[in-house]
């Protein structure tokens, strides 16, 4: 037997598990054939403390619509395989959903490896793609994939022109800076944009080192960020990379100096206590105002039942967890809108219209459909994300730490 075969069949299990847990609350609410979504996500290997997230959020979503009227009063299930955070091999499952499953709509899967992968796909059949995490807006150039993933069009100088002013505005501009990044595409992406933001600021480069996505042993890395001391680290980074970076750093008695970790699994860095003050960005945190609403303030309780039920140590509803179930919303809406599963007209009116969801108003209409950018800066504190700039988005009497 193949590994692909061995893949196939190990995760398959995976999809109907997701389908029974929808079918139990969709049988009052809905009746038909079901609507069939289709989907990967990172169950297993690197990117999996995430993908696990998103795997739990789609589940919740699921529950709901299907009490409600599922999708044109039909239940919803989700075939859901696991791409084991590799994108050649998303790019494969996304195919076999398609030409196989035969799934009325699809959805992407985590991070923008896979993402890409996908849309490759989506283009090849016409099929709308409602993706989460692609953090790369130029590459998006398929007219029916749908960004939820709210970074703007040039993250690459939005988010480290945030940063910075977020520092600054804190009485901490930096006067160098260290720069670690994956070569993981947007993540690496990402941190060109911020080493030449820094250079703009006149911000002196203490280091810029790359390493390979799924390195292990970060021991020389943390030597390096050691030597350079400088006054600000940056670490691109996903995953738990960051948490990996930090014990290496422990090991040689070395704290850096308010680090920033871009794409981090949001528990692990959060519940480590050498995670500390490190920096992050955001679009939703469970805290006011984000969750002012009553339909935030819902999913952010039911997020808490089930992650604790689930085994998932960090109980609250972050950004990861938000952008997945914005996605779902956004399909939804989209589905309602037009009374119809045909790609080509929910693509239209997604393209035309804002879509209310726990990210706020969403537009797609910009270039490579992104809309606003709504990134925010976190930080930890006291074993959880807290949102700390803008000041607006930061909870009653939380402020930046810094050193």
């Amino acid at each position: 037997m193949s590994m692909f075969s061995i893949a196939v069949r190990g995760i398959r299990f995976i999809a109907l598990a997701c389908a029974v847990l929808a079918g139990g609350a969709a049988l009052a609410a809905t009746s038909g054939a079901p609507v069939r979504v289709g989907g990967t996500l990172a169950l297993t290997g690197p990117l999996a403390p995430t993908g696990l997230i998103h795997k739990l959020v789609g589940e919740i979503y699921l529950e709901q619509v299907n009490r409600r009227d599922g999708f044109l009063g039909r239940p919803v299930e989700w075939v859901l395989l696991d791409d084991q955070s590799k994108a050649d091999l998303a790019r494969s499952l996304y195919e076999r959903l398609v030409t196989v499953d035969r799934v009325d709509l699809l959805i992407g899967p985590y991070a923008t490896g896979g993402i890409l992968s996908a849309m490759a796909v989506a283009e090849r059949h016409g099929k709308l793609l409602v993706h989460n995490t692609l953090g790369i807006p130029k590459l998006a150039k398929y007219e029916r994939q749908i960004p939820v993933y709210s970074i703007g069009v040039v993250p690459e100088q939005t988010l480290p022109a945030t940063l910075f002013d977020a520092l600054a505005a804190n009485g901490k501009t930096p006067k160098t800076v260290a720069f670690v990044t994956s070569k993981f595409p947007s993540v690496h992406f990402m941190s060109v944009g911020a080493r030449e933001t820094a250079k703009k600021r006149g911000i002196t480069e203490a280091l810029w080192l790359e390493f390979e996505f799924g390195t292990r042993d970060f021991g020389p890395i943390a030597a390096r960020i050691r030597e350079a001391n400088a006054d600000f680290l940056w670490v691109g980074s996903i995953g738990l990379e960051g948490n990996q970076l930090l014990e290496a750093l422990k090991k040689l008695d070395y704290a850096p100096k308010n680090p920033f970790f871009l794409y981090p699994s949001p528990g692990p860095l959060a519940q480590s206590p050498d995670g500390a003050n490190a920096l992050s960005m955001t679009l939703f945190e469970d805290h006011a105002p984000f969750t002012n609403t009553p339909q935030a303030a819902e999913f952010a309780r039911v997020y808490r039942e089930r992650a604790a039920k689930a085994g998932i140590t960090y109980l609250d509803a972050d950004m990861q967890a938000a952008v997945a179930y914005a996605a779902w919303q956004t399909l939804e809406a989209a589905v309602t809108a037009t009374g119809s599963l045909d790609d080509a007209r929910l693509a239209q009116w997604l393209r035309a219209n804002r879509v209310d969801t726990l990210l706020g108003k969403l537009r797609f209409d910009g270039p490579g459909n992104y809309g606003d950018d709504l990134q925010k800066i976190k930080q930890v504190q006291s074993g959880r994300w807290i949102t700390v700039w803008p000041r607006e988005f930061a909870p009653p009497g939380a402020r930046m730490n810094l050193q």
